[in-house]
């Protein structure tokens, strides 16, 4: 029985590396598409147990959004969407403005803070290190805090059965 789980465990695992990898392409494909367009400002607001976003808001030389995507969501099927109501508006006068900012979702709206908050920092030449940290924490992603969760209640399940 143990063994029949150690497997589905390890297929679960590299059944999520290959759709991460998809994911992760989506990603590159999507950057280089608004990359192509202007510099583009990044914002990002991960959740371990709720819906995670990023945000990637392509923004001309005078502040104007030329194109901004929005991924959001728990699993690895979340894919990119155009945030229409962004484009052709300035960055910092949505950032400012408490109305514009109220049509989005809570995450969202502090994903889209971020992502000004990385565009002042680039355009003010103070980025950070961290501001570039784009590392992936396997074993925080959501798929395997799952199988964790399980494997840990099925372990004590197992343990409360043999004292019994």
């Amino acid at each position: 029985m143990l063994i029949y789980f150690g497997i589905i465990l390890v297929v679960a695992f590299l059944i999520q590396g290959l759709l991460g990898l998809k994911q992760i392409k989506d990603f590159s494909t999507t950057f280089h598409q608004l990359r192509l367009l202007a510099p583009v400002a990044i914002g990002k607001n991960p959740k371990k147990f709720q819906s995670g976003t990023l945000i990637l808001i392509a923004v001309k030389e005078d502040g104007s959004i030329a194109e901004a995507r929005m991924m959001k969501g728990i699993t690895i099927f979340a894919k990119f969407k155009e945030l229409k109501s962004l484009r052709g508006e300035n960055i910092a006068e949505v950032a400012a403005s408490f109305e514009q900012l109220k049509q989005f979702d809570k995450l969202t709206r502090v994903c889209f803070l971020d992502a000004y908050k990385n565009y002042v920092n680039y355009k003010a030449n103070k980025l950070r290190p961290h501001d570039f940290d784009s590392t992936v924490k396997i074993w925080s992603l959501p798929m395997v805090e799952k199988i964790k969760a399980t494997y840990y209640k099925v372990v004590s399940r197992l343990k409360n059965k043999e004292m019994n």
